[in-house]
Formats: structure tokens, sequence, C-alpha cells
């Protein structure tokens, strides 16, 4: 099928076509040594300062563990505590040797708790050991393109090879909040699970309008570490700071800017209509075409969002409904930022001839 590009002025007026929106993009900064506000469903970094610099990140590790964990075990499996799993310095949620806890009771523990020997009981129950666990970390790692992280514990305690980047975090985060399970513990302010009440120690969550976690951290050489998440108005921002001794203000402040100042848009809704495309030998003469996707991008001051289309002259039939026939591209100033594949609306069987013609080509061929 050949295609064509072309940008389709009356389409878009439906598609929407933004406009620039005035907006307060006033500069921002924190106290942290690193950090970086991210921009959840497309990934676009909306500030950044030193994001790329390799630093110890404490407790905030036990994202990763959390997320591991969730995709490589079960809730309810039960897990019998081990007495070198409740030796571990730091915070806890006090584990007891012989006691016997599901996962998703020591995931309370972890995230709500900040519990280093809930990490360590974790990693054993779903990894089998620490080393093995660890090894699935950095796995992940590697598969969300966190190329400036390793992972040497499952808690976070300060270790040789053990460190990460804003920038890994925050990618780490956007993957973490896609996941209902965690995001489901990490929002939890306070819960009595298995024989515990466990409170959550991120501020955050009743400090900031729709804040849904995720995880604190601290040791003297990492300083205090914060990755948190918020949504509003169906966006969705990351923000991480590392070595922020007010990091909680940092947050806040973080997150009235990006808020304000880069207001995700709405360029194509899933299920959308964006054009109507004529069918070559159809019992319907045209088909709408629809979006397959929902594509927002945030959009700052003096940006503009477009969308032009790719797609063909014509359809030839028969047409199914949900058939492929192009993809719409997602422009910002110009340069494509996404795109989503356009669907056939409805249906269009090719036309059949009429009776009477079928009848003389039959008569035809028997009679010669």
């Amino acid at each position: 099928m050949q295609k064509c590009f072309r940008r389709l002025a009356a389409v878009l007026s439906c598609v929407i076509l933004f406009s620039v929106f005035p907006c307060p993009a006033g500069a921002v900064s924190t106290s942290a040594v690193s950090s970086i506000l991210m921009d959840v469903d497309s990934g676009r970094v909306l500030y950044a300062d030193n994001e790329t610099a390799q630093m110890r990140i404490a407790s905030t590790t036990k994202i990763m563990t959390a997320l591991v964990a969730i995709e490589n075990g079960d809730l309810d499996d039960v897990w019998t505590v081990k007495r070198a799993e409740t030796l571990v310095e730091g915070t806890s949620m006090y584990l007891r040797e012989g006691e016997q806890l599901t996962l998703e009771t020591m995931l309370y523990g972890l995230l709500l708790c900040s519990g280093n020997d809930a990490a360590l009981a974790i990693a054993d129950a779903v990894g089998g050991s620490q080393e093995k666990f660890v090894a699935m970390m950095n796995a992940k790692a590697k598969e969300l393109g966190m190329t400036g992280s390793s992972f040497a514990n499952p808690n976070g305690l300060d270790a040789e090879g053990h460190y990460s980047t804003a920038l890994d975090m925050a990618k780490l985060a956007c993957a973490a909040v896609n996941n209902e399970t965690l995001v489901r513990i990490a929002s939890t302010k306070s819960v009595t699970i298995g024989g515990r009440t466990m409170t959550n120690h991120n501020k955050l969550l009743s400090n900031v309008e729709g804040c849904i976690g995720l995880k604190t951290g601290y040791t003297r050489a990492a300083g205090r570490t914060l990755v948190s998440c918020v949504q509003r108005n169906g966006q969705r921002i990351v923000a991480v700071t590392l070595h922020d001794p007010d990091d909680w203000t940092d947050h806040q402040k973080l997150y009235e800017y990006a808020f304000s100042a880069w207001p995700a848009q709405r360029a194509l809704s899933m299920g959308q209509s964006v054009a109507e495309l004529p069918v070559e030998g159809g019992m319907t003469a045209s088909v709408p075409l629809v979006s397959a996707g929902t594509v927002s991008w945030p959009v700052g001051q003096g940006e503009e969002l477009t969308v032009e289309l790719e797609i063909p002259e014509k359809l030839t039939a028969p047409v199914r409904r949900g058939d492929r026939a192009g993809e719409a591209v997602v422009l910002l100033n110009g340069k494509e930022v996404a795109r989503t594949d356009l669907l056939c609306g409805g249906e269009s069987p090719a036309a059949i001839p009429e009776p009477m013609s079928l009848f003389h080509r039959l008569k035809l061929r028997f009679t010669a």
C-alpha cells in the first residue's frame, strides 16, 4: 500500500492543533547535589541538574526491590523469616526469626517502614538468595536503560558498587508507577496487615496534592534521597533529588513548577476519528480512520504541538474494522515526538455484482 505524508489542515482541526499556551516558566532550583523532573507518559525531562552524576541512593533502592519482587513473586506466597534477615542495621519492620509473612506484608514493610530486614527477606523469598536477587535487580536496570546504575544489595545500605543517577532513578520511577500493585502499596499512608500496623514515611502523601508515592532514603554517606510521583489532571510527573538536605520543600517546589510550566496537552485520544478515506470497489464509499492510542505531551511556553497523518489516498475493498491504514505523527515545534497507528473505524465489504449480470455470465459459460 503506497502512503503519502501530508499535513491535513481540515483534519487537524478535529484532531486538535495546539497553539502556544502561555504558562509560567520561571527558573526553579533545589538544594540537591543532583535532581530531575520527568513526565511519566512521554519520558520528557522537564528540569535537570547534574542528573547523570553517579551517587549513593540509600533506601530509594527499595523501589527496584519492590518492582522486581512484584514482577517475579506471588503476593500470597508465605516466607519463614531467617535469623540473618533480622540482624541487619538501620530502619526495620522488626521481623522475628521463624515468623511467617506473605510477600505482600513484607512489601508494605519495605515501602512504608523502609525495612532493611524486609528487603533481605524479600530477596531470599523471591530470588532464592541475596546474590541471585541482586542479579535480577541489575538485569531489570539494564532492561530499563539505567546505564549509570549498579546494585549491590536490596536495601540501599552503603556498599561498594551500589550507586545510581537521578536520571536513572527517574526511569525506574516511571516504570514503577505503571505497576498498579506497587503504586497501591507505596501510596498507602497507614495499614494494619500481618499483625502489624505500619505508617508511611513519605510526608508528601499528606502535603502535596496528588502524590502517589514513592520512596524516601537516608544514610550518612548518601544524605537525604527522595523519589516521588504526583498525578494531576491525568498527568504524572516524577521528581528525584539526591543528597538534598531540604528534600520535602524542594519536591513541593518542583511540582508547582512542573504542572504550571509543562502542562500535558492531548494530541490524540484512543478511538478518536481523525479522517475519512474513500474505498474503491466497496459497498460503502468511505470509512473513518480512528486513533489506536492516546498521545499526550507536556507543552511549554513558546511550543506548538501538531499532528500529521501518514495515510494512503484510498483503500481497496474489502475493508474490515480494525484494519491498520496508516499512522498519526505527533510533532513538537515540527520535530516528531510520538506516533500511533490509525485503524479503520468501519467496514466496507467488496461490492457484489448484480444478480442479472451473474446469471448472464453463468449462461454463457454453460452454452460455450
